[in-house]
């Protein structure tokens, strides 16, 4: 299953950046890249779950990025570790399903594959503010009283 969903989070990273930089609206991104880049259902529906829910909590998952990161402007982030960054916070807070840890590991792998030399360091510090900043680490999951409301 890791398989599946390391290709489901490389397809949404792969439409939420075509996304952000043509300024196509998320209900027309998503269906135009299946036709160029088909993939197996499961990954599809994984990587659409991941779009869905970063799209729609984007503004509020900026808000948590941005208490991270220190002395930076997110505008000023390279794209794609802050497109990294927006899936893995929305997996880290609005998943329950998905262990941290896996959350944090798999935006790394990402991050290597797709950043700069810099990029899983990054990402990893700053996902751990996040996750810290939440409550996620001393548990490995935030508690369901503590989730920020939908």
């Amino acid at each position: 299953m890791a398989g599946i969903r390391r290709k489901a989070r490389e397809l949404a990273l792969q439409v939420l950046y075509q996304m952000e930089i043509t300024g196509e609206p998320a209900p027309t991104g998503p269906e135009s890249f299946w036709g160029h880049f088909p993939s197996r259902p499961a990954a599809r529906d994984f990587a659409q779950r991941l779009i869905a829910g970063t799209t729609a909590r984007r503004d509020e998952i900026d808000g948590f990025i941005e208490n991270a990161v220190e002395h930076w402007k997110l505008e000023r982030l390279s794209k794609v570790d802050l497109i990294i960054l927006r899936l893995a916070t929305y997996e880290l807070l609005f998943c329950p399903d998905i262990p941290m840890n896996v959350s944090i590991d798999e935006a790394i792998e990402v991050g290597n594959r797709y950043g700069s030399d810099d990029s899983p360091a990054f990402i990893n510090g700053v996902l751990d503010q996040v996750a810290h900043a939440n409550g996620l680490k001393e548990t490995g999951k935030i508690k369901e009283s503590e989730r920020p409301e939908p």
